[in-house]
């Protein structure tokens, strides 16, 4: 990881350009690139959140956490986050796409990313094989649209951190950058992380764990963010 080469978000989102972060799910945003928003924000770099999902699918067969109450929750979890981010300010669109479908609905994705994106825009995203269907949906439609309207994309790896090994080949390690953190900024991503409780504490109803684990999160929180370029 220290090999792969280092980038800045001046580079990645040059100037007069805008940051379009495209989140399958509610903390989708924070777990792949908080520190890069966190960053832009402090370049006066424009900057949109399209909330694919309200992430209603995370806990099936729960009473606990019923779908209902999920889509309730989850997208306010995402919206405290960006708070705590200091980016509470920033431009939000939810496309209504049902979590787990998103591969149904991806004329629906693209049609409001046609819609919504600028030729100058930069397209943060989930990688396309993430390991996680709607992440994997999610990144191939705004792949598409991006190439058509002339974007930039830029894919992050999420699900990947939980299956994959140094050296995977399976994973494009060429084409990993690293964006350092500082600590103000280890941090504030860690307590916006913290402001998805649904995802942090045990379902008593069904007996599944946090899906957001301390194993998870000790990958996601590194002193660094990894993006595919």
């Amino acid at each position: 990881m220290e090999a792969w080469p280092r980038v800045d978000a001046a580079t990645l989102v040059p100037p007069e350009c805008r940051a379009v972060v495209v989140a399958p799910h509610p903390d989708d945003e924070v777990l792949g690139c908080a520190g890069l928003m966190m960053q832009l924000a402090a370049l006066d770099r424009e900057l949109l959140l399209i909330g694919v999902t309200d992430g209603t699918g995370s806990h099936p067969g729960s009473r606990q956490w019923p779908p209902q109450r999920l889509a309730k929750v989850r997208p306010r979890e995402s919206a405290q986050a960006m708070q705590r981010l200091g980016l509470g300010r920033v431009p939000v669109i939810r496309a209504g796409i049902a979590d787990t479908r998103v591969e149904m609905e991806r004329t629906q994705l693209a049609s409001l990313l046609k819609a919504r994106l600028r030729a100058n825009d930069v397209l943060l995203t989930t990688w396309r094989q993430d390991g996680h269907p709607d992440h994997e949906a999610t990144g191939r439609t705004c792949a598409e649209v991006a190439e058509r309207k002339g974007c930039t994309l830029i894919e992050l790896p999420i699900w990947t951190w939980h299956w994959s090994a140094p050296g995977d080949s399976r994973v494009p390690w060429h084409r990993a950058r690293r964006i350092p953190l500082s600590q103000i900024q280890q941090e504030a991503k860690r307590a916006a992380i913290g402001a998805h409780a649904s995802q942090l504490s045990p379902d008593t109803t069904t007996g599944q764990g946090a899906i957001l684990t301390p194993a998870t999160l000790a990958r996601l929180l590194r002193p660094f963010e990894v993006v595919f370029l």
